[in-house]
């Protein structure tokens, strides 16, 4: 009872809906959602992903949360306190942040530059030379790897101090002033892009949905995009859930982080998508971070009358802001498992886990000296690769299939469902039974084979 009173909370269901939230809305939704987009057929993509959200992913939500909440507990202890010899699941989910966080805090660094060289009149540098600039800065063409370093530090430095200060007091309050503020700056730079010319028919294409476009591959890639963008399967959730207070509604708070989640990233492509096809469609199918750091710069400085470079600080402030919230839960979760995994004091716990970031951060930085280190992983990103390929297509998928397994057919789902009821009737109870048990693990099982198949440069559906 002593450790439980001592752990940290959330101080109702408004902060932690809005911590969760930050922590789902990030790098995924304001990059890799609109790609994702642009990839698989515009509005048939947007249509699969939203139907998917709200059952594949909202019942992934619940379950992570819930079994948090019900075990006080991060995914280590969490497994390992229900059935001892399933701990290993705990573990092995726990590796997952540790791998994340250091590459999402370079890229996060790289977000800051972008940031620093837009507010001082740099937008020209940025978008010339057909992304030049951006591939030389990271390889170390630019003045060598000093200045990319520098950034990496003050980002990760930022994201260490929200951690330190605590969980009502640093994630909950930081939360609560930057998700509001992200989404007043998505609305307002979207606004003013409905001036631009040739916006609409961005749009129609960005929102159109084409029965042609529907294949395999929209499914798998809009399943894929609800992980990286719910924070799915990397024990945040279940880390979140285990500060939430009893009096908190599991149910509607999960609806309410995979609404705000969802529309921001729907937002996030009607901001990106169209104004990237106004200004040419070979740049609204860029792919990968080449959509932020090397086309966009080219859409804010093709705007009218300069405005490119006020809209561009203002929009990588924004990318800073959602950065910076998906960083801390990141980090939040590796310092919660040396809290319950080692029974460590949490500034002990902030100290290892900032040592982790920092060293893996660090040969990241510097592993694009070689970016293509002749692995089929490395996706020509040298560690950065690597670390995104083993965490996303691998670790995750093999995480939420267990985590499916262990909560239908080993707890059984009924202890899940009582978690949820304290707080009045669980709505939902039949479709997160069935999904949970049956659906989930099928879905997640299909990735995974994708992912694998890929690894050998074996294709086994059409895009």
């Amino acid at each position: 009872m002593a450790e439980e009173e001592k752990r940290g909370s959330f101080s109702g269901k408004l902060g932690f809906v809005m911590a969760a939230a930050a922590s789902a809305v990030g790098l995924g939704n304001l990059w890799r959602f609109p790609y994702l987009t642009s990839h698989y057929g515009g509005g048939m993509f947007v249509l699969v992903y939203i139907i998917l959200a709200v059952t594949f992913g909202f019942s992934l939500m619940v379950a992570e949360i819930a079994l948090g909440r019900r075990t006080g507990k991060s995914c280590v202890s969490a497994f390992g306190n229900l059935c001892k010899k399933y701990k290993i699941i705990g573990y092995f989910v726990a590796i997952i942040p540790a791998l994340i966080v250091p590459y999402y805090c370079v890229i996060g660094g790289w977000v800051t530059k972008w940031f620093a060289e837009s507010t001082i009149g740099n937008l020209d540098t940025l978008a010339n030379d057909g992304g030049a600039y951006w591939w030389n800065y990271i390889t170390g063409g630019e003045g060598g790897f000093l200045d990319p370093s520098i950034w990496f530090i003050i980002f990760a430095g930022l994201v260490i101090l929200c951690v330190a200060i605590g969980v009502d007091k640093g994630i909950e309050k930081l939360s609560k002033i930057l998700m509001p503020t992200l989404l007043v700056m998505i609305i307002g730079i979207t606004i003013y892009e409905m001036t631009l010319p040739n916006i609409w028919d961005g749009i129609v294409y960005y929102l159109s949905p084409d029965v042609s476009k529907l294949s395999a591959g929209t499914f798998l890639g809009a399943i894929s995009q609800i992980f990286y963008s719910m924070s799915l399967a990397m024990g945040i959730m279940i880390t979140y859930g285990s500060y939430m207070k009893k009096d908190t509604n599991i149910e509607s708070s999960a609806r309410n982080i995979s609404i705000i989640d969802t529309v921001v990233a729907i937002l996030a492509g009607l901001m990106i998508v169209p104004a990237a096809f106004a200004i040419s469609p070979d740049l609204a199918g860029t792919k990968g971070m080449g959509l932020m750091f090397v086309s966009l710069p080219q859409v804010f400085a093709g705007m009218p009358g300069g405005m490119g470079n006020i809209i561009a600080p203002i929009f990588y402030l924004l990318v800073i802001f959602a950065a910076l919230t998906s960083a801390v839960s990141l980090l939040e979760t590796v310092v919660s498992v040396f809290i319950d995994g080692a029974a460590v004091k949490r500034k002990v716990s902030v100290v290892i886990s900032s040592i982790i970031l920092l060293a893996l951060g660090f040969v990241t930085v510097f592993g694009f000296a070689n970016p293509e280190i002749f692995s089929p992983l490395d996706q020509g990103a040298g560690w950065l690769g690597i670390f995104d390929s083993i965490t996303n297509n691998f670790m995750m998928p093999i995480a939420a299939i267990v985590t499916c397994l262990f909560i239908g057919y080993v707890v059984k789902v009924s202890f899940i469902d009582e978690e949820i009821a304290i707080n009045g009737e669980f709505k939902s109870k039949k479709l997160f039974d069935f999904m949970i048990k049956y659906v989930c693990p099928v879905f997640l099982a299909s990735i995974l084979i994708v992912s694998i198949c890929g690894l050998f440069g074996v294709t086994i559906y059409a895009a």
